[in-house]
């Protein structure tokens, strides 16, 4: 990424940005993809597109482990025939647009947060990012930093975006490295493969040393919003416990 096309700008920033089938560009974005999917992305797109997580998975994701945390990795699948496309973009535009990924949502802003060891707070910044093939940069209406996060409802998938990072971030404290087979797949299934881990809790009771509550165990079944902070203080517990 060139630095030239990368501004930091404050929650009060302005810039001008629209995205129709009227632009020239438009879908050109969804094209020669690297998409990373955060565990929340996974949540909204299998919901949308009513599959399990695991089907999901299975067919339109990949993963491997990342060099820096250890940690399991999950990137979209893309098109090889056809310009590394994203799965989910269609002539009209994007077919999951309602659940698109938080970096799509957060576009043309790129959100870079960081975590104090010593306090434990996040910090976060915002860039504008203007690359040259994006013509939605010269039109549309005026937006400050902060009317686009609202209007594009970028807070809940920074809220569990950063719920990520901060078992990323004791993870790397606790163990650096690799974890092993066993705690690799707590992580993955409880972040990634919801569905999977909801039918553990309550069919192999693999909480129950958490002692989450009925109050909790009725919540999950129906919220997957909750089911996920579930599993992410699961995988801090256990983090906690290697």
């Amino acid at each position: 990424m060139d630095d030239n096309n990368i501004m930091p700008v404050s929650m009060d920033d302005t810039f001008k940005f629209s995205c129709s089938k009227n632009v020239a560009c438009f879908n050109e974005c969804c094209k020669d993809v690297n998409q990373f999917l955060t565990p929340y992305d996974i949540l909204r797109i299998k919901n949308r597109l009513g599959i399990s997580s695991g089907l999901f998975l299975e067919r339109y994701a990949t993963q491997h482990t990342g060099p820096e945390s250890g940690l399991p990795v999950i990137t979209l699948k893309t098109d090889h025939a056809a310009e590394l496309k994203c799965p989910f973009v269609t002539p009209s535009g994007c077919s999951v647009y309602e659940d698109r990924p938080s970096s799509c949502r957060t576009y043309p802003l790129v959100r870079v947060a960081s975590r104090s060891r010593k306090t434990g707070k996040i910090a976060e910044q915002y860039m504008l990012l203007k690359e040259p093939h994006c013509l939605g940069l010269n039109q549309g209406q005026i937006w400050t930093v902060k009317e686009w996060i609202e209007n594009q409802g970028i807070a809940i998938y920074n809220e569990m975006n950063d719920m990520l990072m901060e078992i990323i971030s004791l993870k790397n404290r606790l163990i650096p490295g690799p974890l092993d087979i066993k705690s690799r797949h707590i992580f993955h299934m409880a972040c990634y493969d919801l569905d999977t881990f909801k039918s553990h809790i309550f069919e192999k009771g693999i909480l129950d040393s958490l002692n989450p509550g009925s109050d909790t165990l009725n919540i999950v079944k129906n919220d997957d919003v909750a089911l996920l902070k579930l599993g992410l203080k699961w995988v801090k517990e256990t983090l906690n416990r290697i």
